[in-house]
């Protein structure tokens, strides 16, 4: 017999007979759902009791099995029925039997054993009636064939042949596996996800079908995705706007009218309309009623007030308890610039600066001037700072750009000696972020380079030159075109910096100027900035060079077989600064710890062992930042 529609649906009414599942074992059996857990476990016996209850239900069944039947069948329902007769009990435990193999069919069992009986309760027992139910499940099905076609406007198009092929790629209930409800729906679900997220905002799943042979035990699977047609966007309609004008929004989107519709670029407009710091809420959305070829985007948001205070309380690893109270004020009278003002105590440093920006202009650049003062214990010395700013910044979706004038002066204190140093520098920054995904990168690079050249001042003048490199890949261990598999696998990170400030011997440097590190993002095992330039009297300070180097291999931690939130990883960290490249003697950390994707960004708890110092540390840090 052939039955199609709603064949597997996980609970039925006990004396609801017509229509209910009825197995063929000597004729194929079309199906339209199923489901995906673990492998059959080894049988055992469980059984459920309760308090007040007037027959016992006991399950002879692997415990994956147990468990869906104590949590989903219809006959625990009426346990604490108390004028249930023995006559009653029988008709439930025959719709009992039928609905068992339905849920089981669930699991990918479509041919089990299943008996259901009624028998005197152990002696010693308080209910009269007891209900064994027994399972043997047989071996579960497997995909034998999986054809994906395809309808609407991406037949057509050749510009999509590689989504067409992602979207074959990254079916997960591929062949060989088993087939179950849970995967099935999962895989559609997967698919019409790639399907919608470029180019086709409205396609949709017009057929899908499983063929299931309970004799071969064998499911062959048959799905239609309609693209509908291609969009591409138009203009931005905005609502909720009032103290700003149109062009903030449309120079923060940066989506430009006649592109291909993206999720992920709709998403990251989205993002960055949020950050911009104009808006407290940003929820972007493609209205598909209109013209495909430009279909408009629509912004709505809410405007952040003016002005806003932010108090903050935290904790850091690397720097103890921490207090903050920062002001910001969007447009300033007469310029319209934003200012963010920001007072910061911890146990190491008390700073206080004020930051003014612009809007951006058509290019996203924007002017930006800043002063900061600063009194910081780092390594040995301690060091009372001001620093001025000037110069204008680019951010791009995927390259930022910053110039600007700085002006240095530090007054490095170590040992009752006081260094007065004072500096003014030109410099050029820029960073490159290719990752696959932001906060949780699983692979990609990022590169970011920082040039400078100036002059000391005071009694001597000298001229220097200062540059600094960043750099992080992420090497996914698994196949690139499985996204599941390679989540699956893990990631390699890598990591290196150097810095370098080219000077006379003579030239006294400000310490903002120089270099230090260890701490939660650099050296694990060590103290923030506790690693600098050795001197001759055991003292640490500030240097020329610097140079760190990182290897960590992360792997998600699954749970009965599916992926969770939280990773695993160990690692390697080796760092060094010095006052000349020779001098230069890694410091080395070793450890692991977990990771969790937080709502917040990727939340990190490490323990480090510094070979050096020979001391284990707590690193915790949250959020992605490159």
């Amino acid at each position: 017999m052939i039955t199609k529609g709603s064949l597997l649906r996980p609970v039925l009414a006990p004396f609801f007979f017509v229509g209910t599942l009825l197995l063929a074992l000597s004729s194929p059996l079309l199906a339209q759902e199923n489901s995906d857990p673990a492998t059959p476990a080894s049988p055992v016996v469980s059984t459920s009791a309760a308090p007040g209850v007037v027959f016992e239900v006991e399950f002879n069944a692997p415990e994956e099995i147990a468990d869906l039947l104590r949590r989903n069948l219809e006959l625990m329902r009426y346990r604490e029925l108390a004028d249930l007769d023995n006559t009653e009990l029988e008709r439930l435990l025959l719709a009992a039997e039928r609905n068992a193999r339905e849920l089981l069919a669930t699991l990918g069992y479509f041919s089990p054993e299943v008996t259901v009986r009624l028998q005197p309760s152990p002696s010693g027992q308080s209910t009269p009636r007891h209900v064994v139910i027994a399972v043997q499940p047989g071996p579960p099905t497997l995909v034998s064939e999986v054809v994906i076609t395809f309808t609407g406007a991406i037949v057509d198009d050749v510009t999509a042949t590689r989504q067409r092929r992602t979207i074959r790629a990254n079916w997960p209930l591929t062949e060989g596996r088993r087939f179950t409800q849970t995967a099935w729906d999962d895989a559609k679900t997967n698919a019409l996800r790639l399907l919608g997220a470029e180019r086709y905002p409205v396609g949709q799943i017009v057929s899908s079908q499983a063929y299931i042979d309970p004799d071969k035990r064998t499911a062959r699977l048959s799905v239609m995705l309609d693209s509908g047609p291609f969009y591409r966007l138009g203009g931005l309609q905005i609502k909720g706007l009032e103290k700003y004008d149109s062009q903030l929004v449309e120079r923060l989107a940066r989506l430009s009218p006649g592109a291909e519709y993206d999720r992920t670029r709709m998403l990251e407009a989205q993002q960055r309309l949020q950050d911009s710091g104009y808006f407290d809420s940003v929820f972007l959305s493609l209205d598909t009623n209109g013209d495909p070829a430009a279909a408009p985007v629509v912004v709505t948001l809410r405007e952040a007030k003016l002005k806003k205070v932010v108090l903050g309380v935290g904790i850091s690893t690397d720097s103890g308890p921490r207090l903050s109270i920062e002001h910001t004020n969007h447009q300033l009278p007469v310029i319209g610039w934003r200012s963010v003002s920001k007072l910061l105590l911890d146990r190491d440093t008390q700073s206080i600066g004020t930051e003014l920006s612009a809007q951006p202009n058509q290019q996203n650049w924007r002017w930006t001037t800043s002063v900061l003062l600063k009194n910081e214990k780092a390594a040995s010395v301690d060091v009372r700072s001001q620093t001025l700013r000037a110069g204008r910044i680019q951010t791009g979706d995927r390259i930022d750009r910053n110039v600007y004038l700085q002006y240095d002066r530090a007054n490095t204190a170590s040992l009752g000696v006081d260094t007065q140093a004072q500096a003014i520098s030109a410099n050029y920054a820029w960073t490159q972020r290719n990752f696959d995904s932001l906060p949780f990168p699983s692979s990609g690079y990022g590169l970011g380079i920082e040039l400078g050249g100036g002059m000391t001042l005071g009694n001597q003048r000298d001229p220097f030159f200062r540059t600094q490199l960043h750099w992080l890949t992420v090497w996914s261990l698994g196949a690139q075109q499985d996204q599941l598999s390679a989540a699956r696998a893990g990631r390699i990170a890598l990591r290196a910096e150097g810095g370098a400030v080219v000077a006379r011997d003579r030239a006294v440097l400000p310490s903002t100027q120089l270099f230090l590190t260890g701490g939660d993002a650099s050296v694990r095992g060590y103290a923030f900035h506790a690693i600098g330039a050795a001197q001759t009297n055991g003292q640490i300070i500030p240097g020329r060079y610097l140079a760190n180097a990182s290897v960590e291999w992360q792997r998600p931690i699954s749970v009965n077989g599916q992926l969770t939130d939280w990773e695993s990883a160990v690692f390697l960290d080796a760092g060094a600064v010095a006052d000349k490249p020779s001098a230069l003697k890694a410091k080395v950390g070793v450890g692991a710890g977990v990771r969790w994707k937080s709502p917040v960004g990727p939340l990190q708890m490490d323990l480090a062992y510094g070979v050096a110092v020979k001391r284990v540390r707590l690193h915790l840090s949250v959020g992605f930042t490159f």
